[in-house]
């Protein structure tokens, strides 16, 4: 696996539009590139740890909820990119879709409170891969998800 993140690789002429603070780049954060609905909702942070990817975003006014909290449609969606783009690497980067994606809520992102995501492959044929991922913010684990992805053009 090379160091480049799997969202540089996938829009490669496409520029952050937001800058790391600096103590998240001190800690190998980088901007994600992106377009599309993911460039609606985030921006979004990776880093590599290890021969993974972890991702993040720090939770905005506009990401909140009506009751002060990190909406659960903005945590879903983080999560499936988190589990997207993990089973994408996975897969040697290869187009991928959501099949199923369930989720289960323990805790709620606040503002200003960096989220973590991150994906693990369970198991995978050829044509579909099973994964699991876990949303965190500092010790808290906030949101665990299971899901079904289908490799694309595959039988």
């Amino acid at each position: 696996m090379d160091d480049i993140a799997p969202q540089e690789v996938r829009y490669p002429d496409l520029k952050p539009a937001h800058a790391v603070p600096p103590a998240l780049k001190a800690e190998g954060w980088k901007p994600v590139p992106a377009r599309d609905y993911p460039a609606m909702i985030g921006p979004f942070l990776a880093r590599r740890v290890g021969e993974a990817w972890e991702y993040a975003f720090l939770p905005e006014q506009r990401h909140l909820n009506i009751g002060g909290v990190v909406h659960g449609g903005m945590l879903m969606s983080f999560m499936d990119d988190v589990l997207g783009m993990t089973v994408w690497e996975a897969v040697g980067r290869k187009p991928v879709t959501t099949v199923q994606l369930n989720h289960h809520f323990m805790a709620p992102g606040k503002l200003g409170e960096l989220v973590i995501g991150r994906g693990e492959v369970m198991r995978a044929t050829k044509s579909v891969v099973f994964i699991r991922g876990m949303l965190t913010s500092g010790d808290r684990s906030l949101v665990q998800a299971d899901g079904i992805w289908k490799i694309l053009g595959s039988a």
